[in-house]
């Protein structure tokens, strides 16, 4: 059981940068591929940005490519997400997902098993 804990979020202008983290108390945290997914009013949950559990690239979504970067730090069980060149269609609840069973990354939401609250990311244009 992990219990992924987001913050960062928060209201910003089109173009500012924002840093979403990610934590989980548990030690076993390390053992997750950890995902960013977002949700915004009407839509459906959609992927963002993974990192896996060997902390090689990160993997993104076509639309966030070039402006997102994923990054964790086993030693502190942190997974950041640098959110840079910020649009007002990026305003959506980010929330934090560990997947600690399977061997590859999957950009399917339903095949993530422990999810944060979520937080909040507001872009104005």
């Amino acid at each position: 059981q992990v219990q992924p804990v987001e913050s960062g979020g928060g209201l910003v202008q089109a173009g500012d940068s924002l840093r979403l983290y990610c934590t989980a108390s548990e030690r076993t945290f390390i053992n997750c591929h950890v995902a960013w997914f977002r949700q915004a009013p009407g839509k459906e949950r959609e992927f963002v940005a993974a990192i896996s559990r060997n902390n090689d690239d990160g993997y993104y979504a076509d639309s966030v490519k070039g402006r997102f970067t994923i990054s964790r730090d086993n030693f502190n069980n942190v997974v950041k997400l640098q959110m840079n060149s910020l649009e007002p269609e990026d305003t959506a609840v980010y929330y934090c997902a560990c997947n600690n069973k399977d061997l590859y990354i999957d950009y399917d939401y339903r095949a993530w098993d422990y999810w944060g609250q979520g937080t909040q990311v507001a872009v104005s244009s």
